[in-house]
């Protein structure tokens, strides 16, 4: 038979293979962090007729003689470029500006995504689509700190800040170092007692008839003298029956920021403490941040989305449902907060797929010709094989 013939269906096969590898990016086209694949071919082994031989005294030397049996595939490529991104409005709707991957879980099972659409479910777990649930960095309880300990974050919607006494309060900033006898600088604050009652109270520092002294008193309460002479150091004590339990509160007022100097004053009076408060609101920031708004009006941290890379991303397995797995040749994932070497996170927003449709098109009339000419291959070869039977007759 022929050698042509089996050239023409190596070539029918392979153009079929990146006519699919088409109808899947244009069946994709409008599906969010889908990233395209690309077909490329290869010639196959050569048949050596005669080979090579070099130059002597008398002639030159003979190139090979070798015919082609076909093609073959070199790659099926996953092009991880990135896509624009969609706005979508809603606040679990998260896009990656630049490199990285989500990172959900499945039991011990890892995958990676860049797919942002997630939802909350009865537990409150970040979940994707399937049920996946995200992986975020915790945050300590006791000190509000980020850890590097890896697992599922929660958004419990009916959880409840419990109230923080007040225990200090810093004072930063600068008193008029021009103030007259009897000037008074005065701010109003809110601290919050052992019972996680709210309390308003007055801040006032008087300038006193020495050049560098002044008083601090809350509530008409003397809470001890400054002496700018020497650079203020160290703190005061104020102790005040805030919720009247007759005890006496103990609150440290942190003046080690303070100065004397300028015309005016502008010292800012901070207390620590809360009162109890229930989650409204919640909110991801660009760093993965997951911040939930409180009654109080605070704003707490509720643990840190995680994003992966790798050495080799085209290296990644497909396993559907938008989902990659690593494989031995994408390296081991690299997984960190936002920011630091990838990219950042756009609440509201989702990638599209990088599928172009106008290149899509003019890759598939390119491989339906492949394809017709291969089949040309085929009917020439075969009318060759009719003229050969007839020759008997």
């Amino acid at each position: 038979m022929l050698r042509s013939m089996y050239s023409g269906i190596s070539g029918m096969k392979n153009f079929q293979t990146k006519l699919d590898v088409i109808g899947n990016n244009i069946a994709n086209v409008n599906t969010f962090g889908y990233k395209k694949g690309r077909v490329t071919f290869k010639d196959t082994m050569n048949q050596t007729i005669s080979g090579a031989s070099a130059a002597q005294d008398n002639r030159g030397g003979k190139n090979p003689m070798q015919v082609g049996l076909g093609t073959t595939l070199a790659t099926i490529d996953t092009i991880h470029t990135g896509s624009s991104l969609q706005t979508t409005g809603r606040s679990l709707d998260l896009g990656i500006d630049g490199d990285g991957y989500f990172v959900v879980r499945q039991g011990d099972a890892q995958f990676y995504t860049r797919a942002g659409n997630f939802y909350l479910d009865d537990n409150g777990n970040l979940v994707n689509a399937d049920g996946l649930k995200v992986q975020a960095y915790r945050v300590d309880p006791a000190t509000g700190n980020v850890t590097n300990q890896l697992g599922d974050i929660a958004v419990n919607v009916n959880s409840i800040m419990s109230p923080t006494p007040t225990s200090n309060i810093a004072i930063e900033g600068a008193l008029s170092a021009t103030a007259t006898e009897d000037y008074e600088y005065m701010q109003q604050i809110k601290v919050v007692d052992s019972k996680g009652d709210s309390h308003t109270v007055e801040v006032t520092f008087k300038k006193l008839s020495g050049a560098n002294q002044w008083a601090v008193s809350i509530n008409g309460q003397s809470a001890g003298n400054l002496d700018f002479s020497n650079t203020p150091a160290g703190s005061l004590t104020w102790q005040l029956d805030l919720d009247n339990s007759n005890g006496a509160d103990s609150i440290t007022i942190d003046i080690s920021k303070l100065v004397q100097e300028g015309n005016q004053s502008n010292a800012l009076v901070n207390p620590n403490g809360n009162t109890e408060g229930s989650l409204e609101s919640f909110n991801i920031g660009a760093m993965g941040e997951i911040n939930g708004v409180y009654s109080n009006g605070l704003v707490k941290t509720l643990g840190v989305l995680a994003l992966a890379k790798f050495s080799n991303t085209s290296g990644l397995t497909k396993a559907g449902n938008n989902l990659f797995q690593e494989s031995i040749n994408s390296g081991t994932a690299n997984i960190n907060a936002a920011g630091e070497g990838r990219g950042t996170i756009a609440a509201g927003s989702l990638e599209m797929s990088n599928v172009d449709l106008s290149e899509e098109f003019t890759e598939m009339i390119t491989a339906q010709r492949g394809f017709q000419a291969n089949t040309r291959i085929i009917t020439t070869s075969d009318e060759i094989l009719q003229e050969l039977v007839n020759l008997k007759r």
